[in-house]
């Protein structure tokens, strides 16, 4: 583990922990599932972070976790993004990473490319993802509606993306974290056991953002040959 993390991904790491592992102390203390998603959400995105297909597993066990969580609260959009979206396309992107490794390094994925029609047809797959869940959330009587819908259209660009190998994947992560932070500090107002899932969504998003940096060093070092 010390040898394949640099000394800024174990610090990104063990600060995720340890800051989700106080705020359940501090805000929950009831929840373990909720800590366990946690955790198990945190380690994917390093593990992806480093291109490894193993957090795409992990991604799978996390979204149906988080699916659960969510049904309790009744924000349906997230439980149907994450068991009906995010789950079987993590399944897919696992079996396209582990298709396309670096140099025959199982622990990298190839960096994938997409041409400017690959962009268009995504576009147009997510508008008609989007006002599809639009009106199945509606039906639902999903709490917050507009925010629950966009966080299905920056969930569907994230995980197409994962799926392509593309690196812009994690920015559409990070962004769907800042949706997610917005949701559960409104579900925070009403229970504020919830405010430990809005710490673990703010170090999503710090995992996220190195996950898109660590990419473009990983994309030019691959194209380089290196």
């Amino acid at each position: 583990m010390f040898r394949y993390f640099s000394k800024a991904e174990l610090i990104l790491w063990f600060s995720s922990v340890f800051f989700i592992l106080a705020s359940f102390l501090i805000f929950d203390r009831e929840n373990y599932l909720t800590l366990t998603a946690s955790l198990i959400g945190a380690t994917s995105l390093i593990l992806n972070a480093k291109g490894n297909p193993l957090g795409q597993l992990l991604i799978i066990i996390f979204s149906l976790l988080y699916g659960y969580i969510s049904l309790s609260f009744k924000y349906y959009g997230e439980m149907i993004t994450y068991v009906g979206m995010s789950a079987p396309m993590a399944l897919f992107a696992l079996i396209a990473w582990l298709r396309n490794p670096y140099n025959g390094n199982r622990a990298e994925v190839r960096v994938g490319y997409m041409s400017k029609r690959d962009v268009v047809f995504m576009i147009i797959l997510t508008v008609i993802v989007t006002v599809i869940f639009y009106f199945i959330l509606r039906a639902f009587d999903t709490a917050n509606l507009i925010p629950s819908t966009l966080s299905v259209t920056t969930s569907f660009l994230a995980v197409y993306l994962t799926f392509r190998r593309n690196e812009y994947y994690a920015l559409c992560y990070a962004a769907n974290d800042i949706v997610l932070i917005v949701l559960w500090v409104l579900a925070a107002m009403k229970d504020i056991s919830y405010l430990s899932v809005i710490i673990c969504f703010i170090a999503f998003l710090a995992n996220d953002l190195y996950g898109f940096y660590n990419w473009k060093k990983m994309k030019k070092r691959q194209k380089s040959g290196c």
